[in-house]
């Protein structure tokens, strides 16, 4: 660690606003655009057993989940940043669920998909980071 800052966490943070971003432009490239009339924001063009207002708390909580990436993201970076990080025992307290989580949203991405989804693999990868930023 030079300069006060862990590079570990850093990384993570990074990865978590890349992947919260990527998450929602892929998404409505290859989920959400077939599905909305011209000129809708909400996608309200439903599929069989499926109905407008489901469809349309698919989407927000599709973008939700890239908002707390995101936001995750920004606070791997701020406690990167600290000086004397290592010297707060509340951040580490902190950081050692959202560890776990990624972890444990790997491996629901990774069952889900049976592995053919890469998202398993770059939150696998933010967990192990924010382990060794510990």
């Amino acid at each position: 660690m030079e300069n006060g800052l862990n590079n570990w966490l850093i990384s993570a943070g990074l990865l978590s606003c890349i992947l919260g971003l990527i998450h929602s432009v892929l998404g409505e490239y290859l989920i959400f655009h077939t599905k909305r009339e011209k000129g809708d924001l909400i996608p309200k063009k439903i599929d069989a057993g499926l109905k407008a207002r489901q469809l349309g708390i698919i989407w927000a909580t599709w973008h939700i989940v890239s908002v707390f990436g995101i936001a995750i993201g920004i606070i791997l970076i701020r406690m990167g940043m600290m000086e004397n990080f290592l010297n707060h025992r509340t951040f580490l307290l902190q950081l050692s669920p959202l560890g776990w989580s990624m972890f444990v949203s790997a491996f629901l991405v990774l069952a889900a998909t049976k592995g053919k989804h890469p998202g398993w693999v770059v939150l696998l990868i933010i967990g192990i980071l924010i382990h060794l930023g510990i």
